[in-house]
């Protein structure tokens, strides 16, 4: 391969599955130039997208900067370093210090082939990074005492620093991931926050056309993927899992006045994170996913909708829901069961007596625009890979079930990878904001 010495070249540390140079790669119109990570299985998800990176299977400490940038001029130099060790999300477990040390390579760079642009991203937690107790938990009369200490090595480098929290829904990703952002830069051009394409469909930026809507958690389902019946599983589900359902159908389909209907079932996702208390963890698909962790906790819950009509023709269960009258012109022919919502138990068989009528109607009545509905049936399904990468903003086309060799890859490592990863989007605005001269002239919005 032959060295572009004049060429300012990018660098993606940490690079896992290849969220950031894939946004990278959107803004700029090229792969990076080179690619490091110590795991295998996301190098080789690395290769299979960005063929003409050069790849180090090594950990990031042992990489020599000068050797691999080979007298080239670094423009871009990219690190998400391991987030665990400082997100809430790891409870109360014992922290690595070695994780928690992975973001000084970013001094290392910054001394040895000085990068124009530094970008750093990991957990909102990060900033509160300091020394450890005897017992692995961080020392609270020392919080932030080693991120401070980081940023003034930066700066001590000739950088100025600025950080900012973000989340990829304002930048066109259909979650809502937050993560905090560092910029550091020794070209004493200004460092720029991106300006957030999408917002809140009452914005008065969006109402004018200035920025889209933000995506929905809707859009990222595959419709086409069937939803089994929690009542025919042949291992039944949790007795906590039927009561997050219970509390999902009340809120998402009873106690709102827009339930998201397709196919004549109503949908919301359902979040399976351990939790205590009687809040809902679930949200409607009109807004945007949640953030999407490493193991898979998100479930499609549908409510199977039946109307009884007379004098109208019946519609497949393929075909979108047409449009609701008053007059009643929709019939899904289905009778399984009656749901309740109350108390014990989650619903019973049309083949058996009514249980006992409460004062309060409590058996699936559901009215959508004027028009009544009983929930017929229930359906959930755990969301599939292809779905959480397209939450998460990667493009329709990103290979995600096999390695540059054609080996498959579980879903269980799929879903690792997507929830290790960074959403594209995030690392286009970036790019674009700060290095508009290493970009593609038009500004393309994921959508």
């Amino acid at each position: 391969m032959q060295l572009d010495l004049f060429r300012e070249i990018i660098v993606d540390n940490f690079a896992g599955g290849g969220g950031a140079s894939t946004g990278i790669e959107m803004a700029t119109g090229l792969n990076v130039d080179i690619a490091i990570n110590h795991d295998p299985a996301a190098i080789a998800m690395h290769k299979a997208n960005h063929p003409d990176t050069e790849h180090y299977l090594e950990s990031v400490w042992d990489i020599d900067p000068r050797e691999v940038v080979k007298g080239r001029k670094v423009g871009l130099a990219w690190f998400s370093p391991d987030c665990t060790h400082f997100s809430k999300a790891k409870g109360g477990k014992p922290k690595k210090k070695e994780v928690r040390g992975l973001a000084w390579v970013a001094v290392r760079w910054s001394a040895t082939v000085r990068p124009r642009v530094i970008i750093l991203e990991n957990v909102e937690e990060f900033k509160t990074w300091g020394p450890l107790l005897e017992n692995g938990q961080p020392d609270p009369n020392k919080k932030g005492k080693t991120f401070n200490a980081f940023v003034n090595a930066l700066k001590r480098q000739g950088y100025q620093v600025r950080f900012k929290e973000l989340r990829a829904c304002d930048y066109g990703a259909p979650t809502t991931r937050k993560r905090l952002f560092m910029i550091a830069r020794c070209d004493g051009q200004p460092i720029v926050w991106p300006n957030s394409t999408h917002g809140e469909a009452s914005e008065v930026n969006v109402q004018l056309g200035i920025k889209k809507p933000y995506r929905t958690a809707g859009e990222i389902i595959d419709w086409s993927i069937p939803v089994p019946s929690i009542f025919t599983r042949k291992k039944p589900l949790a007795k906590n899992t039927m009561i997050r359902i219970n509390r999902g159908i009340q809120k998402f389909i009873f106690e709102t006045d827009k339930p998201y209907i397709v196919n004549d079932k109503a949908h919301f996702i359902q979040h399976y994170y351990t939790h205590q208390g009687p809040e809902v963890r679930a949200s409607s698909l009109y807004e945007p996913l949640a953030t999407i962790p490493t193991a898979n906790r998100f479930g499609l819950v549908t409510a199977h909708l039946m109307v009884n009509t007379t004098g109208h023709p019946s519609s497949s269960l393929e075909e979108p829901l047409r449009t609701i009258t008053t007059g009643g012109h929709h019939a899904l022919i289905t009778t399984s069961f009656i749901t309740k919502y109350y108390g014990h138990g989650v619903g019973q068989s049309l083949n058996e007596p009514l249980h006992t009528i409460p004062t309060k109607d409590r058996f699936g009545l559901v009215t959508v625009k004027g028009e009544e509905y009983r929930i017929s049936d229930i359906g959930m399904r755990m969301l599939q890979p292809h779905e959480l990468f397209k939450a998460q903003g990667f493009p329709g086309d990103y290979i995600i079930d096999q390695n540059h060799e054609g080996k498959k890859y579980p879903k269980t490592a799929q879903v690792a990878r997507v929830g290790n990863s960074v959403p594209p989007p995030f690392a286009e605005a970036l790019v674009r904001a700060n290095l508009p001269e290493m970009c593609r002239r038009e500004l393309k919005i994921a959508r």
